[in-house]
């Protein structure tokens, strides 16, 4: 369905998704309904007046299905940071190309299987494809979703730092991972993902960090090995930022890395370890989205990240009181729906 290359950009790497057509002589022609079309046995057992008419009316739910879908997000990069109690886990739609779909990237997928009713609501029930899942770093709160979803989806494409733990979750991923068979991509500094597509251009996302390839290395707290992202949309740009703390920051800082950004997806879920002023000012966001459990024990987003937020007068939108926050992208402007 989908394929992708990679090739070299000057010193950076740049790592192309692309698809192929997803419709069939112009109308969408979902997996089950090929298969039950071509399955003559199963039409030997049936009259087939009251199969034809079964295989329209379920033509037509989805054809009307995929138009109502279609038409709320077609112009748009969607951008969900989904609430998923206290984790990270989000969910990047680029716009369709013709009639065909577009990219769909998972951003780490939280504590638990509560992703999978997430995806459920954002995709259409026929497509169990995903293009491409990162995890930021294997802490549980963000690799723990992304098991459960290896195991429903099929996913073309895996982006992550390597980075080794000794948990019966990572052996799980390592497991999983492996029987799926994905392209896998260690993440480091200088790795560019192409989004752009026939109708709509300038969209990517950048890796800034790690600075270095960490594939191997056994970490015991691995916050600091979170790969950071600015995810760019046209004339705006999101940064995500998984758990970093400040000492990542400060890094991120002197490195000079372009970490300017319209949206921040604060650190480690609002804790006071991270989002140090002179991080927050030189990213100068106007949004900040902090994606914490309501009521967690940790306390998250702390007083201090909040000031700091509010010194800047940064539009805070938490996951633990506004649920789901889902922000729209046409690469000029941005719109909160």
């Amino acid at each position: 369905m989908r394929n992708q290359d990679v090739q070299d950009y000057g010193e950076s790497l740049i790592f192309r998704i692309q698809q192929e057509n997803r419709w069939n002589g112009g109308f969408f022609v979902p997996k089950i309904l090929l298969r039950i079309r071509l399955n003559n046995s199963i039409m030997g057992r049936m009259r087939r007046p009251v199969f034809l008419i079964l295989v329209i009316l379920s033509g037509l739910n989805i054809f009307a299905w995929s138009i109502v879908h279609d038409a709320s997000n077609s112009d748009s990069l969607e951008v969900i940071f989904f609430d998923v109690g206290q984790g990270d886990a989000i969910f990047i739609q680029t716009p369709h190309q013709g009639l065909g779909g577009g990219h769909q990237i998972l951003i780490d997928g939280g504590p638990d299987s509560a992703v999978l009713e997430k995806l459920g609501r954002e995709m259409p029930f026929w497509d169990r494809t995903i293009d491409l899942i990162v995890l930021t770093h294997p802490e549980h709160d963000h690799i723990a979703g992304l098991l459960e979803v290896l195991k429903r989806y099929e996913v073309k494409n895996i982006l992550w730092t390597g980075v080794v733990r000794d948990t019966a979750e990572f052996r799980e991923w390592e497991k999983l991972t492996a029987e799926e068979e994905a392209e896998i991509i260690i993440a480091k500094s200088l790795l560019r993902i192409d989004l752009n597509n026939s109708s709509f251009s300038n969209s990517y996302i950048d890796v800034l960090y790690p600075f270095e390839d960490l594939s191997g290395q056994e970490i015991k707290k691995t916050n600091n090995t979170s790969l950071v992202a600015k995810l760019v949309c046209g004339e705006k740009s999101f940064l995500l930022t998984g758990d970093i703390e400040k000492s990542v920051e400060k890094e991120l800082l002197e490195s000079g890395a372009d970490i300017d950004s319209d949206v921040l997806k604060v650190a480690h879920h609002g804790s006071k370890t991270s989002s140090v002023e002179e991080f927050v000012e030189k990213v100068s966001p106007e949004i900040a989205v902090i994606s914490a459990g309501k009521q967690n024990a940790f306390g998250h987003p702390h007083p201090e990240t909040l000031e700091t937020l509010s010194k800047y007068g940064i539009n805070v939108l938490r996951t633990d009181e506004l649920g789901d926050v889902k922000i729209l992208c046409d690469s000029r402007s941005l719109k909160l729906r």
